[in-house]
């Protein structure tokens, strides 16, 4: 693939006070890029620096091999070719949701007839067709998050930028509109940024995950890769359910292997970082199966529909796991299990 957009070096800052730091930043040309981190952790500033609205400090952006921003260089927002739904929604409060949806296919060069149509099938895409007459202060939160979406995939963009565009909407719809966001940015061959506090928004939908703290991307690759192999406890809480258990390693000519008590589990070493001593491993749900060498009462039986999470209580530390169908133990039952699999951690950088 093209690379789509390069960001080097990118900071923002508010009255002195860093939001952004320091940022590097690639999207291949048809990639969508997860952005995923928690409320603060500069997600929207990034998104607003690539769109031009707001100034960064320092760092370049370059969009298609054209610089849009650079020491001497600043794009301003309507030249960059970029199509952003805010999570404020930013609809014109004169205009209703047909006409703000066809504005920018107007701006394509369509007949007003023809910006109409196209403007309500978008509006049947997001599911409000029957809001089409109807102005901004007419309208709930999320039927003017819908239209926002609207607009945004009306612009035909060089590159697309969504920030939270699904927050508002119940499950179902919600599923809905990612498959359409994705399936109308592919059409168009633009790359896309999709930030997201929502780890299963951000795993499903991405072909790769950023996750951002404190205004740093601190992790990037492929969903798989950051739910299975993740930096640090805090990498692993962000992006699922995760549990860790404090192991003895010992090194073999087979690679290490982690003891927790009386059971043995295969560490993955990609980097030959992993010495003989003690360590943390990350432990997901579905790696953990009944029957086996470690023991503990059942604390806490949660069934979530098509399974159910048991946390149980070792003296390794506390397990959760993952099985399918309703409950099979029972709160204070004392249970048996073995784990499959285990990723070594470092601790969380403050």
């Amino acid at each position: 693939m093209n690379r789509s957009l390069e960001i080097s070096g990118l900071s923002v800052s508010y009255a002195g006070t860093a939001v952004v730091r320091d940022v590097q930043l690639t999207v291949e040309r048809g990639e969508t890029l997860a952005l995923l981190g928690p409320s603060g952790s500069g997600k929207t500033t990034l998104l607003y620096a690539i769109a031009g609205l707001v100034a960064p400090d320092a760092g370049t952006i370059v969009l298609d091999g054209t610089t849009l921003i650079a020491p001497g260089v600043e794009t301003p927002p309507e030249r960059r070719g970029v199509g952003l739904v805010f999570q404020n929604y930013a609809l014109w409060p004169h205009m209703t949701a047909i006409e703000t949806v066809a504005y920018p296919i107007r701006r394509r060069g369509m007949s007003r007839g023809e910006a109409h149509r196209e403007a309500s099938a978008l509006l049947g895409l997001v599911g409000i067709p029957d809001l089409s007459d109807r102005r901004p202060d007419e309208m709930s939160g999320g039927q003017q998050q819908r239209v926002g979406l609207a607009r945004a995939l009306a612009r035909d963009a060089r590159f697309y930028l969504f920030d939270e565009p699904t927050a508002h909407l119940d499950a179902d719809l919600r599923v809905t509109v990612q498959g359409e966001i994705a399936r109308i940015r592919r059409a168009s061959g633009a790359g896309a940024i999709y930030a997201t506090h929502d780890a299963t928004e951000a795993l499903a939908i991405a072909d790769r995950v950023a996750l951002m703290r404190d205004g740093r991307i601190v992790q990037v690759g492929a969903p798989v890769q950051v739910y299975e192999e993740p930096i640090d406890l805090w990498a692993a809480s962000l992006t699922g359910p995760a549990c860790v258990l404090s192991a003895e390693v010992t090194l073999s000519g087979a690679g290490p292997v982690a003891n927790v008590g009386e059971m043995a589990i295969d560490v993955e070493d990609p980097g030959e970082r992993v010495t003989a001593g003690s360590l943390d491993l990350v432990i997901r749900p579905e790696w953990v199966h009944p029957g086996g060498p470690i023991s503990g009462p059942v604390s806490d039986v949660r069934f979530r529909g098509a399974h159910t999470e048991y946390v149980i209580e070792t003296p390794a530390g506390q397990l959760v796991a993952a099985q399918s169908g309703p409950p099979r133990f029972a709160i204070g039952e004392l249970t048996d299990w073995s784990v499959s699999r285990g990723w070594p951690i470092e601790p969380s950088v403050d």
